[in-house]
């Protein structure tokens, strides 16, 4: 069987000189990744089980992941600013036997929970309020960095000769399959950062001679922001790959920097199964036009707007994920009549294109990390002040969505910002930084069903500007890293 290890084996069997990662070739990285290897191999560790890597997305990360890939163990990639109550849900879901950070290993209780193919166990935000596990196969690992090379146009990939920056973190699908594997595949080097430092971005760019960028939407307007500098010109970047550029910066920052942004879609579920890409003219700049998809998917836009998806041929589900673990209802709800639901809305332009609209799901995405709104309304509901709650998205110029917090307060509190600030202070000590509310807007009521569930599209207008409202207050500056 074909894994990620093997590929990266053969790759630096073959080009051992070239730069796996800044200032570690190919031939040395495989030296250490053996190494580790043998540390795991030595404690037990292989086929079926899982490991948790709570580790800063660096090299130590890229070396585990490869080293547990070749013993056939699968990973569980987890950000390291989850609150405990968070990493103890995902590792109890996934009965992870080990857990790795920075510090120390930690034995765990569970036992061979992977399949034989499974390569990670990867957790994305849903609506339900928790964490989706998606088991991700191998093949979806070298199908999504062959899709990548495949894509070509404004995107060609070069062997042996890209260096790829990205400041994404290794949590996520886009560095971990996309972009590392897109790299070992083409021989190429990864920059790996361990976030996005707008005022040192340019200078590591340049100096890392970096050929190849990805970026988060809420990159292109911030940098936009920033005083001309030496280095943002002296870079030796052909393309950046990425999403959600807001549209009114994305002409401004290909004019400025002297780079095309290329903005894609995809999900962790559909993996290489379903990317589509801008790749080619016309672009159609300023419009959050994803381009066309490839001739091996097929798709439709449902009568509310929604993209479905699938391969075409005898396997629809060819380089998706495998499913949601423990979860087989969700599964094949999402694979409901025989079509991915992607819960994204698109429109199709004259020539084809597709554009992106708006996510149909209950997700705010902020600087592209997904929050799903029920887990932070259950957070939010255990606060003695909290009568209702319902959270939603207010458009944010640099984040591209904040989290709103609708709230109904019970009659003994104060409608004021002490109490505002006492919510989010709630939600920070309980949730990671990003989920908590970034608003906080009291009301009257909400809008309900004869259900009593919250009709959040009859607060769209309100979401729309909240601070048109005397009793809405700003706290987006409270909302930093711990």
């Amino acid at each position: 069987m074909e894994t990620v290890y093997r590929a990266f084996e053969r790759t630096a069997q073959r080009h051992g000189d070239k730069p796996f990662i800044p200032g570690l070739s190919y031939r040395d990285a495989l030296d250490q990744v053996r190494q580790v290897a043998a540390r795991y191999g030595a404690k037990g560790y292989g086929q079926g089980h899982r490991v948790a890597l709570l580790l800063p997305s660096s090299t130590a990360f890229l070396l585990h992941f490869l080293a547990l890939n070749s013993l056939g163990a699968s990973i569980v990639p987890m950000n390291p600013e989850l609150r405990p109550a968070e990493r103890d849900y995902i590792l109890q879901h996934s009965e992870a036997c080990l857990v790795v950070t920075p510090e120390f290993p930690l034995e765990m209780a569970g036992k061979r929970a992977g399949t034989p193919d499974e390569c990670a166990l990867l957790y994305t935000s849903g609506t339900t309020g928790k964490p989706k596990g998606c088991l991700l196969g191998n093949f979806y690992f070298l199908n999504m960095g062959r899709r990548y090379l495949d894509e070509g146009g404004l995107c060609a990939v070069r062997e042996g000769e890209e260096r790829l920056i990205t400041p994404l973190p290794l949590f996520h699908m886009n560095a971990l399959a996309t972009s590392t594997m897109a790299m070992i595949l083409a021989a190429g080097c990864v920059i790996q950062l361990e976030r996005f430092h707008p005022r040192s971005w340019w200078r590591e760019v340049a100096e890392s001679g970096a050929t190849i960028v990805h970026y988060l939407g809420v990159m292109p307007a911030i940098l936009l922001g920033l005083p001309e500098s030496a280095h943002e010109r002296a870079h030796r970047v052909r393309f950046g790959f990425g999403a959600n550029a807001n549209p009114r910066d994305h002409a401004a920052f290909e004019a400025r920097f002297g780079f095309p942004l290329i903005e894609a879609w995809a999900m962790t579920e559909t993996g290489g199964g379903a990317m589509i890409a801008a790749s080619r003219e016309p672009r159609h700049v300023g419009t959050r036009c994803i381009g066309k998809p490839k001739e091996d998917l097929e798709l439709r836009i449902s009568d509310d707007s929604e993209l479905l998806v699938r391969q075409a041929g005898a396997d629809p589900r060819r380089g998706f994920f495998s499913g949601y673990c423990k979860d087989a209802q969700a599964t094949e709800h999402a694979w409901r009549g025989g079509w991915f639901h992607t819960g994204d809305a698109v429109r199709r332009g004259p020539d084809g294109q597709l554009h992106f609209v708006d996510r149909l799901k209950n997700i705010i995405r902020r600087s592209g990390e997904n929050i799903a709104a029920l887990e932070v309304e259950a957070t939010l509901a255990e606060h003695p002040a909290v009568r209702q709650v319902a959270i939603v998205a207010a458009p944010d110029p640099l984040r591209d969505e904040e989290v709103l917090a609708c709230i109904v307060l019970n009659e003994a509190f104060a409608p004021d910002l002490q109490t505002a600030a006492s919510m989010q202070r709630h939600c920070l000590e309980r949730l990671s930084y990003f989920k908590a509310p970034g608003y906080v807007a009291f009301v009257d009521e909400l809008p309900v069903t004869s259900t009593n569930k919250v009709q959040k599209a009859r607060l769209a207008d309100f979401a729309s500007n909240p601070m048109a409202s005397r009793l809405c207050f700003d706290l987006r500056e409270g909302k930093r890293r711990g």
